[in-house]
């Protein structure tokens, strides 16, 4: 039942970080960030910036470090049985304030869905001269949110 997160994505002088809450049991099982095939995360980045999608992990990672976006956790740990965020408890934070200081190049924080930010909000603090934002969650469960409504949100992260 204690799930762990992933090391983060960080690449030289990254300019954004998107957290999200907790790696769903199929992205745990495959080590891989957003592997749930209805996660529409990679989709909305590659659409983003205009390439084609790839189903490769090597090729997601590229796209991330091309474009400066760090991507990271907000629970270094914490108990779910599944992978529904709304089940989450006990969580213990990723180091987010030390990498964000080690990486004064982030001038942004975006929270995949509004339970990272809460998760955020409950266990830092936000730093002035950072901007942070809420997107609406890319997972299957935010069923609201087609894929172009998303990425009309995410546009956001282009600068």
């Amino acid at each position: 039942m204690v799930k762990q997160s992933f090391p983060p994505v960080l690449p030289t002088l990254p300019r954004i970080l998107i957290l999200g809450s907790l790696p769903g049991d199929l992205s745990l099982a495959q080590q891989q960030y957003y592997a749930h095939p209805q996660n529409r995360f990679w989709k909305v980045l590659f659409r983003l910036f205009e390439k084609d999608f790839s189903p490769d992990y090597g090729a997601r990672m590229r796209l991330l470090h091309t474009h400066g976006i760090a991507l990271w956790d907000v629970c270094a740990s914490a108990i779910r049985p599944g992978s529904m965020d709304t089940a989450i408890t006990d969580v213990i934070p990723n180091a987010i304030d030390r990498l964000l200081t080690e990486n004064p190049s982030i001038q942004s924080v975006f929270f995949n869905g509004q339970k990272a930010q809460k998760l955020f909000d409950k266990h830092f603090h936000k730093e002035e001269h950072l901007h942070y934002i809420t997107l609406p969650s890319t997972s299957p469960a935010n069923a609201q949110f087609s894929l172009d409504r998303l990425i009309q949100h995410w546009q956001i992260i282009k600068g």
